[in-house]
């Protein structure tokens, strides 16, 4: 008799839970949702995540609140986002950095993107630019490799930090071209950008939105573009698998997450939310207007697949490479 008590009161506990779920569901969102960006603020990435806020605000009829959680190439505001409570009030701004590379090149992290994350949309997939300061003596990739095989070790390249995609493309590059080059790390991509400029360094692989400025205006000179095909905005520089290298390819994603416990009905009115943004002509617009081509909506499946294919070209590129940060 007990049991069937106990076993009666664990049935209706377990329709209320459902019952309340369902209604948290229904209600979503009833107040403010944090956006948390794991980059410093006024970066290209913040750039992103407001663009990415302003609309879900818009569009969920709610105020969405951008939080700057920077360091460690993004793992204090992943560990942030996965230690919160699953509601769907708490998302995140990712980066292939932070959901491939990092799990890549670190034994240990406090967290981990298969458990404890569900991407619901990639918001951008963007090409990256060698470029090089006009004192290189170098107009082409073939003359680059030339000018560095003849001055071994004495060209620099700078990146974001350690370990990010920006410090792989270099590495990339550094080993297939048979060239001998120094990285050198910056905390983030701004600093760095200013001793290319200034000719501290020489050479950087760069994000095609901070990238277009400087070389456009001649500061600096494109080399090639790291995707497979050329780019609109520089139709006639070459890609760099086009100048020699015909397996490199980098490109530079970003998207949105939620914690992974999130409840379903809440994920996909989010997912619906993102989906029309990236079906929105403005928003797609303020994303080009920032060097980051939008990527048409993905279902689940897709965007499963997509982050499967990048953890093993990845993979591949780490062991290639031998890169362990440990």
């Amino acid at each position: 008799m007990q049991r069937r008590a106990s076993s009666a009161f664990i049935v209706a506990l377990a329709v209320m839970l459902a019952t309340a779920l369902s209604a948290r569901a229904a209600d979503y969102p009833s107040r403010p949702i944090k956006l948390v960006v794991p980059y410093a603020a006024g970066g290209p990435t913040d750039v992103l995540g407001r663009i990415v806020g302003e609309y879900l605000g818009r569009d969920l009829k709610q105020v969405v609140v951008v939080e700057n959680k920077a360091g460690a190439q993004g793992a204090i505001g992943a560990e942030a986002v996965a230690r919160s409570d699953p509601d769907g009030y708490t998302l995140f701004v990712t980066a292939a950095s932070i959901f491939v590379l990092n799990p890549l090149l670190y034994k240990k992290l406090p967290y981990d993107p298969a458990r404890d994350f569900r991407l619901l949309s990639v918001i951008t997939d963007a090409p990256m630019i060698m470029e090089v300061n006009p004192s290189v003596p170098a107009k082409t990739i073939a003359e680059f490799v030339a000018y560095a095989k003849t001055n071994p070790g004495k060209l620099n390249f700078g990146s974001a930090g350690t370990g990010g995609t920006v410090h792989l493309a270099g590495e990339m590059f550094k080993q297939m071209a048979g060239v001998e080059m120094t990285h050198v790390p910056y905390k983030g991509a701004g600093p760095a950008l200013q001793d290319l400029l200034s000719g501290n360094i020489q050479l950087m692989f760069d994000t095609l939105g901070t990238a277009l400025p400087p070389v456009k205006s001649g500061m600096l000179r494109a080399l090639g573009v790291s995707s497979t095909e050329r780019i609109a905005d520089l139709p006639d520089l070459p890609t760099i698998a086009e100048s020699g290298y015909p397996d490199y390819a980098v490109s530079v994603w970003y998207g949105i997450a939620a914690p992974s416990k999130v409840p379903d009905e809440i994920a996909s009115k989010i997912k619906a939310s993102l989906d029309r943004a990236l079906n929105d002509e403005a928003f797609r617009a303020s994303l080009v207007r920032i060097g980051f081509p939008p990527l048409r909506v993905k279902s689940q499946a897709e965007i499963d697949r997509f982050l499967d294919t990048d953890r093993a070209r990845w993979a591949g590129v780490v062991k290639a490479l031998n890169i362990s940060l440990d």
